[in-house]
């Protein structure tokens, strides 16, 4: 996978010499018309808008599918019981696309069964990092993900750790917003809760390794560890 300094480079023809921020604009907006890359010219207001709403929607799907299989498994005896719980955590990650450090927030819905196994949603928007007029790939790169998928969990006493295997969809915003796709993506991962009360957990630590296989200049990889409060619902 190229990183963005070695993609400047490549256009420059100059390996190991400095690009101008004008110069990376140029590439960038070439690379988009030739690779079918889309252009993005939306305010950040309107980003954030199209994020929230998608989050809702997600988030919504997962609570009403969560119900559904409580109600559908509340008549069999041997269904063991269903707990549905939400909740919101701070990420931290390293995106592939030029190694770049980002910090985030995250919110999600876990259905556990008494038996071990369940179901997660989660939104993920990795957002804050270097200023936007910050020289360098950093600046405006940004990625948000909306997944679900299966998850193992075992209670040892307050503690409940988990495993799960989630698949889904990603955006991501190329520096200096000159252009953004969407993606699969395919994230296997792990953590821990703790319980604090009847009602309220602690996810005291989440990691999660993202591919996105079908990033436009090869697979991208990204991995970060999350943590955050949890709620049961019922």
């Amino acid at each position: 996978m190229k990183s963005f300094h070695s993609f400047v480079q490549g256009w420059d023809g100059k390996p190991g010499s400095p690009a101008t921020r004008g110069s990376r604009r140029e590439i960038l907006a070439r690379r988009s018309e030739t690779t079918g890359l889309h252009r993005w010219d939306g305010s950040p207001k309107l980003r954030l808008r199209r994020d929230a709403v998608l989050a809702v929607v997600f988030l919504a799907a997962c609570l009403v599918l969560g119900r559904a299989a409580h109600a559908q498994a509340v008549p069999a005896a041997d269904a063991g019981g269903m707990r549905l719980s939400a909740g919101g955590a701070v990420s931290g990650y390293e995106l592939g696309y030029g190694q770049v450090k980002i910090l985030g927030g995250s919110a999600f819905v876990d259905a556990d069964t008494l038996r071990h196994f369940g179901v997660e949603g989660e939104a993920r928007w990795l957002t804050f990092h270097l200023p936007a007029d910050q020289k360098g790939p950093a600046a405006d790169e940004h990625a948000s993900t909306y997944l679900a998928g299966l998850r193992y969990s075992r209670y040892y006493g307050r503690f409940q750790p988990y495993a799960k295997g989630l698949v889904g969809f990603g955006l991501f915003n190329y520096p200096y917003n000159f252009a953004r796709e969407t993606d699969l993506v395919i994230a296997p991962g792990g953590g821990v809760d703790f319980r604090i009360t009847r009602r309220i957990r602690w996810r005291a630590m989440d990691f999660e390794y993202q591919l996105w296989p079908q990033f436009n200049y090869g697979q991208m990889s990204s991995y970060g560890v999350s943590s955050g409060l949890k709620f049961k619902i019922f």
